[in-house]
Protein backbone atom coordinates (compact mmCIF):
# COMPACT_ATOMS: atom_id res chain seq x y z
CA UNK A 1 0.00 0.00 0.00
CA UNK A 2 1.45 3.23 -0.98
CA UNK A 3 1.90 6.41 1.95
CA UNK A 4 -0.99 9.09 2.03
CA UNK A 5 1.36 12.04 1.66
CA UNK A 6 -0.20 15.60 1.12
CA UNK A 7 -1.30 17.16 -2.22
CA UNK A 8 1.65 19.75 -3.95
CA UNK A 9 0.64 23.21 -3.81
CA UNK A 10 2.15 24.46 -7.38
CA UNK A 11 2.07 28.18 -7.89
CA UNK A 12 3.00 29.24 -11.15
CA UNK A 13 6.60 30.29 -10.10
CA UNK A 14 8.52 27.34 -10.00
CA UNK A 15 10.88 28.71 -7.23
CA UNK A 16 8.38 29.57 -4.43
CA UNK A 17 6.24 26.88 -5.73
CA UNK A 18 9.47 24.18 -4.70
CA UNK A 19 9.93 26.73 -1.06
CA UNK A 20 6.01 25.60 -0.53
CA UNK A 21 6.91 21.87 -0.67
CA UNK A 22 7.05 22.37 2.97
CA UNK A 23 4.11 24.49 4.71
CA UNK A 24 3.12 25.84 8.13
CA UNK A 25 6.85 26.66 9.12
CA UNK A 26 5.37 28.58 12.17
CA UNK A 27 2.97 26.64 13.13
CA UNK A 28 2.55 22.03 12.27
CA UNK A 29 4.71 22.17 9.55
CA UNK A 30 3.86 19.90 6.65
CA UNK A 31 6.44 18.48 4.35
CA UNK A 32 5.47 17.34 1.17
CA UNK A 33 8.74 16.03 -0.27
CA UNK A 34 9.47 13.52 2.71
CA UNK A 35 10.88 10.89 0.60
CA UNK A 36 13.20 10.63 -2.43
CA UNK A 37 9.80 9.21 -4.62
CA UNK A 38 7.84 11.98 -3.40
CA UNK A 39 10.69 14.45 -4.88
CA UNK A 40 10.87 12.85 -8.17
CA UNK A 41 6.70 13.07 -8.18
CA UNK A 42 7.03 16.98 -7.44
CA UNK A 43 10.04 17.66 -10.18
CA UNK A 44 7.60 15.35 -12.57
CA UNK A 45 4.44 17.91 -12.16
CA UNK A 46 7.40 20.97 -12.42
CA UNK A 47 7.95 20.17 -15.76
CA UNK A 48 11.55 18.34 -14.48
CA UNK A 49 11.30 15.03 -14.70
CA UNK A 50 14.14 12.82 -13.27
CA UNK A 51 14.36 9.04 -13.27
CA UNK A 52 15.47 8.65 -9.61
CA UNK A 53 16.83 10.64 -6.50
CA UNK A 54 18.76 9.19 -3.74
CA UNK A 55 18.65 9.96 -0.27
CA UNK A 56 21.66 12.63 -0.48
CA UNK A 57 19.88 14.22 -3.48
CA UNK A 58 16.60 14.95 -1.57
CA UNK A 59 18.63 16.08 1.24
CA UNK A 60 20.59 18.26 -0.98
CA UNK A 61 17.02 19.67 -2.49
CA UNK A 62 15.68 20.72 1.10
CA UNK A 63 18.79 22.35 1.40
CA UNK A 64 18.12 24.14 -1.56
CA UNK A 65 14.93 24.83 -0.52
CA UNK A 66 15.68 26.17 2.98
CA UNK A 67 17.96 28.50 1.15
CA UNK A 68 15.68 30.06 -1.68
CA UNK A 69 13.01 30.33 1.22
CA UNK A 70 15.61 32.17 3.79
CA UNK A 71 16.99 34.54 0.73
CA UNK A 72 13.56 35.11 -0.37
CA UNK A 73 11.64 35.90 2.82
CA UNK A 74 14.96 38.52 3.22
CA UNK A 75 14.39 39.85 -0.21
CA UNK A 76 10.73 40.36 0.43
CA UNK A 77 11.35 42.47 4.29
CA UNK A 78 14.68 44.29 1.99
CA UNK A 79 16.70 42.51 4.58
CA UNK A 80 20.63 41.46 3.11
CA UNK A 81 20.19 38.03 2.24
CA UNK A 82 22.04 35.50 3.51
CA UNK A 83 25.18 34.59 2.42
CA UNK A 84 25.42 31.00 3.69
CA UNK A 85 22.10 30.84 1.27
CA UNK A 86 23.20 32.46 -1.79
CA UNK A 87 26.31 30.44 -1.68
CA UNK A 88 23.84 27.06 -2.04
CA UNK A 89 21.90 28.63 -4.67
CA UNK A 90 24.52 29.71 -6.79
CA UNK A 91 26.25 26.02 -6.30
CA UNK A 92 22.74 24.59 -7.45
CA UNK A 93 22.64 26.78 -10.23
CA UNK A 94 25.94 25.95 -11.71
CA UNK A 95 25.72 22.24 -11.25
CA UNK A 96 23.38 21.62 -13.82
CA UNK A 97 23.10 20.66 -17.37
CA UNK A 98 19.85 21.69 -18.02
CA UNK A 99 18.74 23.74 -21.23
CA UNK A 100 16.03 26.48 -22.18
CA UNK A 101 14.38 25.36 -25.12
CA UNK A 102 11.84 27.92 -26.95
CA UNK A 103 8.23 25.69 -27.41
CA UNK A 104 6.02 26.07 -30.88
CA UNK A 105 3.27 27.58 -28.93
CA UNK A 106 6.17 30.25 -27.84
CA UNK A 107 6.85 29.17 -23.91
CA UNK A 108 10.21 28.37 -22.73
CA UNK A 109 10.48 24.82 -21.43
CA UNK A 110 13.34 23.09 -19.56
CA UNK A 111 15.15 19.93 -21.75
CA UNK A 112 16.86 17.56 -19.08
CA UNK A 113 19.41 15.46 -20.55
CA UNK A 114 18.72 11.84 -21.37
CA UNK A 115 20.56 10.97 -18.13
CA UNK A 116 19.05 14.36 -16.63
CA UNK A 117 19.37 14.06 -12.82
CA UNK A 118 18.10 15.48 -9.95
CA UNK A 119 21.28 18.43 -9.63
CA UNK A 120 20.12 19.30 -12.99
CA UNK A 121 16.35 19.68 -11.98
CA UNK A 122 17.62 22.16 -8.72
CA UNK A 123 19.95 23.87 -11.18
CA UNK A 124 16.75 24.89 -12.73
CA UNK A 125 15.04 25.67 -9.75
CA UNK A 126 18.06 27.64 -8.41
CA UNK A 127 18.10 29.89 -11.37
CA UNK A 128 14.59 30.60 -11.45
CA UNK A 129 15.16 31.71 -7.65
CA UNK A 130 17.68 34.23 -9.03
CA UNK A 131 16.01 35.57 -11.21
CA UNK A 132 13.39 36.39 -8.66
CA UNK A 133 15.02 37.56 -6.27
CA UNK A 134 17.43 39.71 -8.81
CA UNK A 135 13.96 41.43 -9.27
CA UNK A 136 14.58 40.50 -13.20
CA UNK A 137 10.88 39.51 -13.27
CA UNK A 138 7.36 41.62 -13.41
CA UNK A 139 6.06 40.99 -9.87
CA UNK A 140 7.54 41.22 -6.12
CA UNK A 141 8.43 39.20 -3.11
CA UNK A 142 6.53 39.39 -0.34
CA UNK A 143 5.48 37.35 2.43
CA UNK A 144 2.02 35.35 3.44
CA UNK A 145 0.06 37.32 6.05
CA UNK A 146 -0.69 33.80 7.48
CA UNK A 147 0.83 33.20 11.09
CA UNK A 148 1.98 30.08 10.45
CA UNK A 149 3.01 30.20 7.23
CA UNK A 150 4.96 33.47 6.36
CA UNK A 151 5.82 31.86 2.87
CA UNK A 152 7.67 33.83 0.23
CA UNK A 153 5.63 34.00 -2.83
CA UNK A 154 6.16 35.73 -5.84
CA UNK A 155 2.86 38.66 -6.41
CA UNK A 156 2.60 39.69 -9.98
CA UNK A 157 -0.94 41.18 -9.17
CA UNK A 158 -1.60 44.61 -10.58
CA UNK A 159 -1.62 46.19 -7.26
CA UNK A 160 1.29 44.23 -5.51
CA UNK A 161 -1.05 43.76 -2.85
CA UNK A 162 -1.42 40.18 -2.36
CA UNK A 163 -1.88 38.95 1.01
CA UNK A 164 -1.93 35.32 1.03
CA UNK A 165 0.43 32.60 -0.51
CA UNK A 166 -2.43 31.13 -1.67
CA UNK A 167 -5.66 31.92 -1.35
CA UNK A 168 -7.41 28.84 -1.67
CA UNK A 169 -5.39 27.66 1.81
CA UNK A 170 -4.19 30.24 3.41
CA UNK A 171 -6.30 33.12 2.20
CA UNK A 172 -9.50 31.15 3.11
CA UNK A 173 -8.37 29.73 6.70
CA UNK A 174 -7.86 33.77 7.60
CA UNK A 175 -11.12 34.83 5.98
CA UNK A 176 -12.62 32.04 8.16
CA UNK A 177 -10.70 32.78 10.85
CA UNK A 178 -11.93 35.97 11.32
CA UNK A 179 -15.50 35.58 10.05
CA UNK A 180 -16.05 33.25 13.17
CA UNK A 181 -14.18 35.68 15.47
CA UNK A 182 -17.00 37.92 14.31
CA UNK A 183 -19.68 35.43 14.75
CA UNK A 184 -18.29 34.82 18.60
CA UNK A 185 -18.28 38.62 19.14
CA UNK A 186 -21.60 39.39 17.18
CA UNK A 187 -23.33 36.63 19.69
CA UNK A 188 -21.53 37.76 22.99
CA UNK A 189 -23.01 41.00 22.19
CA UNK A 190 -26.43 40.05 21.86
CA UNK A 191 -26.75 38.41 25.38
Amino acid sequence: MSARFPAFRLGKVLATSFTGTLTERHGDAVERIPTPNRLVDWLAVSGLAVESCTTAQLERAWELRESIHAAATAAARRDPLPVSAVQIINDCSTQGRAAAILTPESNRQWRLSSTSSVEDALSVIAADAISIIAGERDGELALCASPTCQAAFFDTSQSRSRKWCDMNTCGNRQKKARFNANNRKNARSAK
